[in-house]
Parts: C-alpha cells; structure tokens; sequence
C-alpha cells in the first residue's frame, strides 16, 4: 500500500500555475520572457479597498472571525446579490472562502460521493475536474464547439445529464474560452434543467468573470433566469478578477441554507475563517465606488481586439472574439504534424506552447490542460506594449514552422 491517498493520487498539480512558475524561472536565468499564463489583471487593487485594509490594522480588526465570514461582508454580499442579480440571500445563505476555489471545492467535497458524476462544459478552468475527482465524483465533459462560439448547446447537455448527475458545473463568461451567454441562450440551458426527468440536478454556477464583458453583452445567472433553479443552485463569485485582488484571496457563493451550513462545517475543520483584512477590504470592495470597472473594462477590451487581429494573422492560427473575460482561446490546429524553426515537432497543443516557450519566449497554456485540444490560452491580462510583443513573436514562431 502507497503512503499517499488514492485521492489525491487522482489529481494533477493545476497547469496555469505550473506553465507561470516555469515562466518565473526562466525569467530569473536572464531570459527574456513575456508571460500570458496567468489570468491576473496587471491593474493594482483600487486605493479605497487598499485604504479600508490600512484602517482595519490600525482598528486591530486582526483576530479570529466567524468560520465563513464576517456579518458585514455577509451582508455586503446578500446586497450584492440583490443589486445586480435579482437574487435574494439572507446572510446565513453566504459563504466566505478564502478565493472561489475554496467556495467551489467545498462545495463539491461535501456534496459528492463515489460514482456521482459532474456535467462541466469543456474547455473548462483547469481546476473544476480535478477537483471533482478529488471529491470521488466522475466529471463529464460536455463539449462546446468553436463554431458555437464555445457556448453549450441544450441538447448536448441533455445528453450528458445522467441519473447519477448531481452537479451541472456552469462558468460563464468562461475561463479559457471568453464565452458568454445571452439572457435567451441561457434560458435555453436552464429549460434543459427543468425537465422532470433532470430535477435532480443542482447547478454550481462560477460568476467570476461577472462585470468582464464587452462590446455590450449583459451578465445573468442561472438563478436570475430560472427562478424555480434557486433551491438548487449555488452562485459563486470572488473578488480576484474585477476588483484586482487576486493575492488577497476572497471567494464567496449564496445557496440553500443546509448547503450553506455543510460547507462551513467543512471550513471549520480546514482552513477556518478567511484573513480578517481582506473581509474588511472585501466589504468596501462590494459596498464603495464602482466606476473603475468600467474603465479598466475600456482597456481589456481594446487589448482583446489587438491580440485577436494580431493572432488571426499568424499562419495556421485561428481565434474567435470572445464576449467577456480576459482570455482568447485561439485554434494551433493548423500547426499540428509540423516542426518549428529548431526542430521541435509539433504532435499536439502542449508541444506547440512548449516550442513557443523555448524559442520565443512566450508563455501560454496547452488547450489539453482545459479539456479540448488543440487549442491554447492566452491571458490578455497584462500591458499592452508586452502582448503586442508577444503577438509579434507568435506570428514569427507560426511563420517559421514547416
């Protein structure tokens, strides 16, 4: 018998993290990279949010709280909710983790047991299937085609819901893909959800990319659009991407009641409350000014359109425009069975950001780490100047490969 634990032997280290410590390393030997690994805006965390942090020290907010958040931020959040999604939580529906992951993995931790299997539409965050597995669950990809604009089609997620389906794992705009959903095409999901003989499915909705939408998309949550999904559905949102604060590490998630007190249970045995501070600066973040949204959202967009028109002119690349997020997720299928400048040859999607990585010096995430190949992500998250260079440097790569 091996010493560690058949679940996490189940489980892979998560690849955007592995692909943006490689990137570091070579950075620190002296080479020139540009990393478009991560998905972290390069935007610093808004000063009213950094100030409320400063007081909260000064004020001695610096002890224990309750398990899974403070009353404020709890409340904070239920108006949130209320506000922008039509949706109304009493406090003892809110759960506070330290990042969505958290919210997420306790969620599906405390819901799963063996054989019980998780409909998550792929490409998908590089984290929800692991997760799943760690859980003892089965995950089910439902694919999304990028001739639908990577959307999830009804009746493909007809198919895949099973009578052992406890989860439909729902993440729009999407991470890798920018894809998101209008009011109707949501609709068309949730009616699926609504059939008798799917009753037993709960969604697990990932909002995390709620205000990073462009071109005038407007956001929805399944709950918004399906009232009668809200005894069955966990909302789950953070603060990492629209408010800057990816190292500050705040997740939450509002759901029925009994959910809700199950995963604070779990909270309670593992990490237990999330850092004091940061629910003192998440409070302000959801309760004060708004505006910065909207004008970082002016710069995202304009760096999506730059690397989409730089990209769709690299020989054998082939990138739709995504509505939302910070990501495009760009086709390498024309690049597959060929070998690049020095030699390398390019079987699959991770060969070609390897040979990108080594000689180019730019650093993107293999398509097969996000569940469809062959494809790759790119972050746009980051200065302009450095993704026109980077785009540069992809066009001279796929222009050299033979």
């Amino acid at each position: 018998m091996g010493f560690f634990a058949d679940s996490v032997n189940r489980i892979s280290p998560s690849q955007t993290i592995a692909v943006a410590t490689k990137a570091r390393e070579l950075k620190a030997k002296g080479r020139d990279i540009i990393s478009l690994s991560a998905g972290e805006p390069d935007f610093d965390t808004p000063d009213n949010i950094k100030d409320a942090a400063v007081r909260a020290l000064k004020e001695g907010k610096t002890k224990y709280t309750d398990v899974d958040g403070i009353p404020e931020l709890k409340a904070a959040i239920a108006a949130k909710f209320k506000r922008e999604n039509g949706l109304d939580y009493k406090p003892s529906q809110v759960s506070v983790g330290t990042g969505g992951k958290q919210v997420l993995y306790n969620a599906l931790l405390v819901t799963l047991n063996p054989g019980d299997e998780v409909v998550i539409p792929a490409p998908c965050w590089v984290s929800y299937a692991d997760i799943v597995l760690l859980g003892g669950g089965k995950p089910v990809f439902a694919n999304c085609r990028l001739e639908d604009g990577y959307r999830l089609q009804p009746e493909v997620l007809d198919k895949a819901i099973t009578p052992k389906t406890k989860w439909f794992l729902f993440n729009a705009p999407c991470n890798p893909t920018g894809a998101a959903y209008s009011k109707e095409q949501l609709k068309a999901l949730t009616d699926v959800l609504m059939r008798p003989k799917n009753k037993h499915v709960w969604v697990l909705t990932d909002d995390m990319y709620e205000h990073l939408l462009y071109d005038d998309n407007v956001f929805y949550t399944p709950a918004q659009v399906e009232p009668a999904l809200y005894e069955r559905t966990l909302t789950v949102n953070g603060l990492s991407k629209t408010y800057c604060m990816t190292g500050w590490r705040l997740g939450y998630g509002a759901g029925p009641e009994p959910l809700i007190k199950t995963m604070c249970k779990l909270q309670s045995q593992s990490t237990s409350n999330p850092c004091s501070i940061t629910q003192w600066a998440a409070v302000e973040a959801l309760n004060g000014p708004q505006g910065f949204i909207e004008r970082n959202n002016k710069v995202f967009k304009e760096r999506r359109d730059l690397v989409v028109s730089m990209l769709n002119q690299s020989k054998g690349i082939k990138c739709t425009k995504p509505e939302g997020a910070f990501y495009v997720y760009p086709s390498c299928e024309g690049l597959i069975g060929k070998t690049s400048a020095k030699g390398i040859k390019i079987n699959n999607d991770e060969d070609f950001v390897t040979a990108l990585l080594e000689e180019e010096g730019v650093a993107a995430v293999h398509g097969a780490a996000f569940a469809m190949s062959p494809f790759f992500r790119i972050s746009y998250a980051t200065a302009t100047d450095a993704l026109e260079e980077a785009c540069k440097r992809i066009q001279r790569f796929c222009g050299n490969v033979r």
